[in-house]
C-alpha cells in the first residue's frame, strides 16, 4: 500500500494517501455454513505501518459479493439478480449483498449514482443483518443515551461499528465545515480525538486512552439541516436532508460518510434525548429511511427495527467494479 510514508502520499504503493483510500479486504470461502464467503478488513496506516483489524468498512463491503462471483468463490449464478451472504470476520456480523449478474460476471454498468462518486454504475444492495453490538455486544455500550467527555455531551452507539456522536454546537463550530476546513482548524481534530479516546474507554473498547485503536470508535459531529456548500462547490439546501454529519475516520475528515457510521446514526436518531435525535428533523425527507447530509451530498440509510426497537437490519445502496487485477510486488 506504500506505507509507512512520512509524506502521507503512498506514492510507492497502492494507497491514495488518506485513510479512506488505504484499506484491504481478504476474501475466501466461508467456514460458516450460513454464509457464502468470509472477509477480513484491514485499515492500513498511511504515515505509519499499523495494520488495524479492529473494525469493518461498509463501503469496502460493496465489492465483496461481486468479487466472490468473479473469483469463483461461490457457484456461478444464473443471469439476473443474485445474493451473496457475507460474513465479516472482524465483527462476526453478516451482510446480504444483492446485485445483477450477466455471463458469470457482476454487472458494472448502470444508471445508479452516489453522491461523491463520479459517473453511474449498477446498484448493489447491502443489508447489514443484526448490526448492533458489532464490537462491544451492546447497542449502547456505556449503558447511557448521553455521556459527557471534556465537557461535551456525546452519544455512544455500537451499530455496524462503535461510534461517538457529538453536536457541532457543543464544540462551538459550524456543523457544515468542509473536510479541508476541519483539517486546518487549529484545535478541532485534537478535541474530537480526545473525546473519542475517552469514549472508547467508557465503551469498553480499550483499557486506557493510550491503547485506543485508530479505526474505532468512529467519531462524528452532527447538526440540524441547514443550507451549506459541498466539496463540489454546489449548494445543499436545508430541505435536502434530515441531519448534517461530518465524520472523522482514522484521524482524518471523511469526504462523505462511512456506511457503518450511517447505520449507527440511523439507530441513534430514534433514541430520544440522544445527541443525534436532538438534531434530526421529525418529518423525514424520504420515508424509506434517514437522509444524511455529508461533505459530498446525501446518503439514505434504511434501518429496520423489531417491536422492541432493536435493529434487525440496515440497508444501503452502493456501487463497485473491478478496474484492474494483477500482482502487487
Amino acid at each position: 500500500m506504500g506505507s509507512p510514508d512520512p509524506n502521507g502520499r503512498q506514492l510507492d504503493g497502492m494507497g491514495g494517501g488518506v485513510s479512506s483510500l488505504s484499506k484491504v479486504c481478504i476474501v475466501g470461502a466461508s467456514s460458516d455454513r450460513e454464509a457464502n464467503v468470509d472477509y477480513t478488513f484491514a485499515a492500513i496506516g498511511v504515515k505509519d505501518d499499523e495494520v488495524d483489524f479492529s473494525s469493518n468498512c461498509g463501503n469496502m463491503t460493496s465489492a465483496i459479493g461481486p468479487f466472490a462471483v468473479e473469483a469463483g468463490l461461490v457457484p456461478m449464478p444464473p443471469d439476473g439478480e443474485t445474493e451473496v451472504l457475507i460474513k465479516n470476520t472482524n465483527t462476526g456480523k453478516k451482510i446480504r449483498a444483492t446485485f445483477e449478474v450477466e455471463d458469470g460476471q457482476a454487472v458494472a454498468g448502470g444508471d445508479f449514482a452516489i453522491d461523491g462518486v463520479a459517473g453511474t454504475s449498477s446498484k448493489i444492495s447491502l443489508a447489514f443483518l443484526n448490526p448492533a453490538g458489532a464490537k462491544t455486544g451492546k447497542a449502547l455500550p456505556t449503558g447511557n443515551i448521553v455521556d459527557k467527555f471534556d465537557g461535551v455531551y456525546a452519544t455512544c452507539v455500537d451499530v455496524g461499528n462503535p461510534c461517538v456522536f457529538v453536536q457541532a454546537s457543543g464544540l462551538d463550530v459550524r456543523g457544515s465545515l468542509l473536510a479541508d476546513e476541519i483539517e486546518v482548524h487549529p484545535t478541532l481534530l485534537k478535541r474530537l480525538d480526545s473525546i473519542r479516546r475517552q469514549a472508547a474507554v467508557a465503551m469498553g473498547i480499550s483499557p486506557d486512552i493510550s491503547q485506543v485503536p485508530g479505526s474505532i470508535p468512529k467519531i462524528a459531529m452532527v447538526s440540524p439541516p441547514h443550507a451549506h456548500a459541498l466539496l463540489s462547490g454546489a449548494m445543499m439546501d436545508e430541505k435536502s436532508c434530515d441531519l448534517v454529519v461530518r465524520a472523522i475516520s482514522v484521524g482524518q475528515p471523511h469526504r462523505a460518510c462511512p456506511i457503518t457510521v450511517a447505520m449507527a446514526l440511523a439507530m441513534a436518531a430514534r433514541l430520544k434525548g440522544s445527541a443525534v435525535n436532538e438534531c434530526v428533523i421529525s418529518q423525514p425527507v424520504d420515508a424509506d429511511g434517514v437522509t444524511l447530509g455529508h461533505n459530498s451530498g446525501t446518503l439514505l440509510v434504511n434501518a429496520q427495527f423489531d417491536s422492541h426497537g432493536e435493529v434487525e437490519a440496515a440497508t444501503v445502496f452502493r456501487t463497485a467494479r473491478r478496474p484492474m487485477e494483477g500482482k502487487v510486488v
